[in-house]
């Protein structure tokens, strides 16, 4: 069986050969009918020329609407029409599934995506959702090809977890205790020595801190998995189960992490304007004018790179109006990220040496005892796509940075022990996956460049 990408971009005349996938457009002609299929390979489908002698042909064309799976074997024509280099001739026909033009809900129309959303188990069939997931998959497999080229052991870390990475406390917890009993007997405090894992789990933000355990055993790793957070933020940006990109290296700075976040993005957009070229000319047409041009500007230019002091300033002197008032200490807004990426050094940025307030405690104190090793890229069309940075080896900082940040360092007591036993300098970053999906396909909102969104009050699927 031949998929439909090979036959558009390699196919030849006289190749006899057989497809399966579902109509999407039928019209019917005296003597023969043309009908399009497409089987989710490819954004173009696939003519095939159905003549009036093909078996069974007045009973299968009545049946042969939109959204009916189908087989057809035949042999591969050239086209006499624009656009198509070959055309199926069609021998045999055979119908798996009909499919009810009155109710089917994708229609030869245009649909909003909202809509789409509350079908989510048939808007793969468009042209555009199944153009997002197929540079979704080829996102995800430049990335296995990236750092599997370079030797890191990809990691599998652990969904459900007792830590919370990045002290936010957003987090859903995991629990086999029954809520009505609790309710009933109003409870002030919840004994978690009687649940499953005899204490309080949480399904994982992140699985960094696990990460650099296995770092320190074999030094280059990377983890690629579902992240959850309870933030209750029903807005384009966010969701509460999403895909994390954690890679972490040992023996490794600030600027060694900086160079391979670098590297890292360049190749992945490549690869996929190299592998999807179809779906990424349809998304600069249709959905955003920038995404060819934001793609180009990764791949070809060398990230500029300033310290957070240095954007601060850069900022001030603006003289640009923003939303959110402009002072060292500030956690940078989007505003702020997109104004440095797109108006001052149009190209991407790296921002490094943040507020020690404003990271997190694993981060490495700089000298200055001020700002820490972390990083940020910056990128147009979007702002913050990777933070990382390099973390604190030392086991006395990491242990006053624990009590400076109120957190309970008894909880953390093997994240210290790495430290007490051969440790050494490391540095690592993370990336939403579905929002660098969001950023290359140009699509507004996140909940459209994965499969099945969780987000506040939505669980469908």
């Amino acid at each position: 069986m031949a998929r439909i990408i090979n036959i558009l971009r390699n196919g030849k005349a006289q190749e006899e050969i057989e497809v399966k996938g579902w109509i999407r457009t039928k019209r019917e002609l005296k003597e023969f009918s043309f009908i399009e299929i497409n089987d989710g390979s490819s954004l173009g489908n696939l003519q095939a020329v159905l003549n009036s002698d093909l078996l069974n042909y007045q009973d299968i064309i009545k049946r042969l609407n939109t959204g009916v799976s189908v087989s057809i074997k035949g042999i591969l024509v050239d086209s006499p029409a624009k656009g198509q280099k070959v055309e199926l001739q069609a021998q045999e026909v055979i119908i798996f599934g009909d499919c009810d033009p009155e109710t089917y809900p994708l229609q030869k129309k245009r649909h909003s995506f909202e809509f789409l959303r509350t079908i989510g188990h048939l808007r793969g069939r468009t042209n555009t959702i199944g153009a997002v997931m197929r540079v979704r998959n080829a996102c995800a497999n430049a990335i296995h090809q990236f750092f599997q080229s370079k030797g890191f052991l990809w990691v599998h870390t652990p969904i459900i977890t007792a830590s919370d990475c990045e002290g936010a406390g957003e987090l859903f917890t995991v629990t086999n205790l029954s809520l009505e009993k609790i309710i009933q007997d109003k409870k002030d405090e919840i004994n978690y020595e009687n649940d499953f894992f005899g204490r309080q789990a949480y399904l994982t933000v992140s699985g960094q801190l696990e990460a650099e355990i296995m770092a320190m055993s074999f030094q280059n790793v990377y983890t690629f998995g579902p992240t959850f957070r309870a933030e209750n933020s029903n807005t384009s940006r966010h969701l509460a189960e999403f895909w994390m990109v954690e890679p972490e290296i040992a023996f490794c700075d600030l600027e060694g992490d900086q160079n391979l976040a670098e590297e890292f993005l360049k190749y992945v957009f490549k690869y996929v304007l190299d592998h999807c070229p179809e779906d990424m000319a349809f998304f600069n047409q249709r959905i955003n004018q920038n995404v060819l041009i934001n793609a180009e500007n990764i791949i070809n230019n060398e990230f500029a790179r300033i310290t957070y002091t240095e954007a601060i300033n850069l900022l001030e002197k603006s003289k640009k109006k923003f939303e959110f008032p402009v002072e060292w200490g500030i956690d940078l807004q989007s505003e702020h990220e997109r104004y440095l990426a797109e108006e001052l050094f149009k190209k991407p940025v790296i921002v490094t040496d943040y507020p020690k307030e404003i990271k997190a405690f694993y981060m490495r104190l700089n000298d200055d005892q001020k700002t820490v090793a972390a990083m940020d890229i910056l990128a147009p069309g979007i702002g913050e796509i990777i933070g990382g940075s390099q973390r604190e080896e030392r086991l006395d900082v990491l242990q006053s940075r624990i009590v400076e940040c109120n957190i309970n360092g008894d909880e953390l007591w093997w994240y210290l022990d790495l430290r007490r036993y051969g440790t050494v300098p490391h540095a690592g970053f993370g990336l939403g996956f579905e929002r660098l999906v969001q950023f290359m396909t140009g699509m507004e909102n996140i909940r459209d460049v994965i499969p099945f969104p969780r987000t506040p009050m939505n669980a469908e699927f």
